[in-house]
């Protein structure tokens, strides 16, 4: 409420924030999600309610592309790009303009369901995009929106599958628009870790353990010393480096010399460049542990994940849209401060689409279960399961169709994301 004092008039923060949600065209955006609140909640609660691992998302699959396919001006290509359960929805205006994508993930974590909140991430990106063409639809203006169902997210790089299938490419896609919920602050500044993982196998020699321990290899005793080995030189590593891992076989019986061991390694950081230098150091762990013992080191690649850089033209855009519809948390106007709440040692393949288009990957609050857990952790899949947490992802697909908006709309926003992005990844790099 306004409040007159001499020739002052002072205006509280929601009265700011009503003055806002009234300009340029939130208020249809926000208005046709509402309406279509009742349309998305089975969707999304199918998702959630039937968790399915990485490129096996075949119910989350079908749910999505039915659902797209129903709405109108959206052309649907399930099973795109050679991957089963990826797909493609686009809505083309028939004018040029420029290419607003959105990801739209959907595996969840083995044994604890959505733990990581896909089916809100889901939402939320098919949520910006059906507004984004309504708009489009009730304006005349031109460009297309193009939405991607990317699986295997956790570990599988879907996205990377897409970018190597030359998805976005075919697409001229321009910029992409993504989101991911947790327990942190909303932010529409995330920076991510690089990471890169690994799997790692020693070989050695059975012999009685007692009788003849001397004619053996022992592969277990590898293993140990490599993982101690990592334990020493967590000491010196860097603030922001990760080493992590876990043994999977550590042998078979304690009265046989081990001949096999594994386990599985992740090394994170926070750019490319360093979790290079990084796992050069971590390698010569395991190759000391195969010198110690004589035992036979064989390390496979897995799979890399490039960190998130994002886009503070587009966060800008995605932080007045999101302040606009009065969250009880407002992202701070301070975008140093905005991207220093924003940083996580998580990773995603959203990063190696940061490095190919500018990128935005908003983070959004839900409240998290009794213990406080995010993600991860079963709680956080009941937590991501709730109306309450959908309602706050429908507020960031807002707030995503807002920032896709003003690039489709405001002249030359497009070029100045584009070179806030060349500027962003030529410091990223090093």
């Amino acid at each position: 409420m306004d409040r007159q004092t001499d020739d002052f008039v002072f205006v509280t923060h929601e009265d700011a924030d009503l003055a806002k949600s009234e300009t340029g065209y939130l208020g249809e955006i926000s208005d046709f999600l509402d309406s279509a609140a009742d349309d998305l909640w089975p969707v999304n609660n199918k998702i959630h309610d039937n968790p399915e691992l990485g490129y096996e998302e075949f119910i989350a699959h079908e749910t999505l592309t039915k659902f797209m396919a129903s709405r109108p001006g959206w052309k649907v290509t399930p099973s795109a790009y050679g991957l089963a359960t990826a797909w493609v929805a686009v809505f083309d205006s028939g004018k040029k303009g420029p290419v607003v994508s959105f990801n739209v993930e959907m595996d969840a974590l083995d044994g604890i369901g959505h733990a990581c909140g896909h089916n809100l991430i889901a939402t939320a990106s098919v949520a910006g995009g059906l507004a984004t063409a309504e708009v489009m639809r009730e304006h005349g203006l031109g460009g297309k929106v193009v939405m991607f169902g990317t699986p295997a997210e956790e570990g599988g790089g879907g996205k990377i599958k897409l970018l190597e299938a030359g998805a976005y490419r075919d697409y001229n896609v321009d910029i992409n628009l993504i989101s991911h919920p947790g327990i942190t602050k909303d932010t529409a500044i995330m920076r991510t870790s690089a990471y890169t993982a690994f799997q790692v196998e020693y070989f050695g020699r059975e012999a009685h353990a007692a009788a003849s321990p001397w004619l053996g290899i022992n592969a277990l005793d590898a293993l140990i010393t490599a993982y101690n080995a990592l334990s020493v030189l967590r000491q010196q590593t860097m603030p922001g480096d990760v080493i992590q891992g876990n043994i999977s076989d550590g042998g078979v019986r304690p009265n046989v010399i081990h001949a096999h061991t594994a386990g599985n390694f992740v090394v994170r950081a926070n750019s490319q460049g360093r979790v290079k230098e990084l796992k050069k150091k971590v390698d010569a762990c395991f190759e000391a542990g195969a010198t110690a013992t004589g035992a036979t080191l064989k390390m496979v690649p897995v799979m890399s994940y490039a960190d998130h850089v994002p886009n503070r033209v587009l966060g800008a855009s995605y932080r007045e849209y999101f302040n606009a519809l009065s969250p009880p948390n407002p992202i701070p106007g301070n975008t140093d401060m905005d991207e220093i709440e924003g940083r996580t040692m998580a990773s995603t393949d959203q990063g190696d689409i940061s490095y190919a288009m500018p990128s935005l990957s908003a983070g959004f609050a839900i409240i998290p279960g009794p213990g406080g857990n995010g993600p991860h952790n079963p709680e956080f899949a009941k937590a991501a399961g709730t109306r309450d947490a959908f309602e706050r992802c429908l507020r960031v697909g807002k707030a995503l169709a807002g920032t896709a908006v003003d690039v489709l709309t405001k002249d030359g926003l497009l070029a100045e994301v584009k070179k806030e992005w060349q500027r962003e990844i030529k410091g990223s790099s090093r």
